[in-house]
């Protein structure tokens, strides 16, 4: 499939040199500095480019703005100037539009990770609608984005019902399990490979990005599981940087959602139903969306919805994942997990557990 990848400015393009990497894809003039849009790199289908018409850059402008409001690290700038502030990092804005039918258009958007860090990026699936003129887009775990999942022809039945599974169950971040109390549910989520294999833990709770922000994500590596990654339950899949890139999002039922980032020889999904402990790749060292990575392993995080109905990473001290407890360390990376009286720290190998 011919895809067309579109940097908006001058400016992008020497920052990105996605065009030196993709020859054949046609540029648009540039965006006008107070679009919000301008700088953004665009991928999209020539065939969809086509469908969408002259509605791109507005459509792309809309994502963009819900896209920059939402990210950690360029909230409360105007967009325009968190685009500039993060290109001067060397990090990009993608907006990915993937499928268009009439007044619809879905695809995911993303904020690369600093790459001078180990971190993860900020991404989000997203659906627009075309209503008196503007577009109107919903980012995952908005209630916008719910909307348009009861709505929207381009998703279809069986990703509906999880999508709709995944919105009907609210969590509070900030309402912690006592370490003295019942563990948190997180319904039957697994560790990242097949149950009754083991990696080794590499990197305790921490932060997503591993700086700011609730601990929600662990490190594996190694291990008797041929370092093949799978889904911690079953759900909708979606591969976020696209074809080969090594970052896959999965929905679940129940109110939560997983990461898992650095992936290598990746599946392709997009919107795909999935089983429980469906392939994704294997532990690598990819960084398509930013970050930094030493050693192949799998940087593996926990999503879910606050109060406000807006998806995030969420924090894992005192959930069952693989049937162990994940606690907090003094710092980041330093956390450990316990099971029937056992407690692995960092180096250790896990068993990934059903019960």
């Amino acid at each position: 499939m011919r895809t067309a990848v579109t940097a908006l400015t001058a400016t992008a393009l020497a920052v990105t040199g996605l065009l030196a990497a993709a020859p054949a894809a046609p540029a648009d003039s540039s965006a006008g500095a107070g679009h919000p849009s301008a700088g953004v790199t665009v991928k999209i289908p020539a065939a969809v480019a086509d469908r969408l018409g002259a509605e791109r850059e507005a459509l792309v402008d809309a994502v963009s703005a819900d896209v920059l409001s939402r990210s950690h690290d360029a909230r409360g700038l105007a967009p325009s100037a968190a685009v500039r502030e993060l290109a001067d990092e060397g990090r990009k804005v993608v907006v990915d539009v993937r499928d268009v039918a009439g007044d619809w258009a879905r695809g995911v958007a993303y904020v690369e990770a600093s790459r001078t860090r180990h971190g993860a990026p900020e991404g989000w699936l997203y659906i627009a609608h075309r209503e008196d003129g503007r577009w109107v887009p919903g980012l995952e775990g908005d209630r916008e984005f719910a909307d348009h999942v009861a709505d929207s022809p381009l998703v279809g039945t069986a990703e509906r019902r999880t999508m709709t599974a995944y919105a009907e169950r609210e969590v509070t971040p900030d309402a912690q399990a006592s370490p003295a109390g019942a563990l948190a549910n997180t319904n039957g989520l697994l560790l990242p490979w097949m149950p009754d294999y083991y990696m080794t833990l590499t990197g305790g709770a921490h932060a997503h990005d591993g700086a700011t922000g609730y601990w929600s994500s662990l490190d594996f590596a190694g291990g008797n599981a041929s370092g093949l990654v799978r889904s911690s339950r079953e759900g909708t899949a979606t591969s976020m940087c696209g074809a080969g890139g090594g970052w896959t999002r999965v929905i679940h039922p129940g109110g939560f959602s997983t990461d898992y980032y650095h992936l290598h020889n990746t599946t392709y999904y997009n919107g795909t139903s999935i089983a429980r402990s469906a392939l994704l790749g294997s532990i690598g060292t990819d960084t398509c969306a930013g970050g930094s990575a030493t050693g192949a392993h799998v940087h593996w995080a926990l999503r879910t919805y606050d109060a406000d109905y807006n998806g995030q990473y969420t924090w894992l001290n005192g959930r069952t994942i693989g049937g162990w407890a994940w606690w907090n360390g003094s710092l980041q990376y330093s956390g450990c997990g316990t099971r029937l009286g056992v407690t692995a720290c960092p180096g250790t190998a896990i068993y990934n557990r059903t019960g």
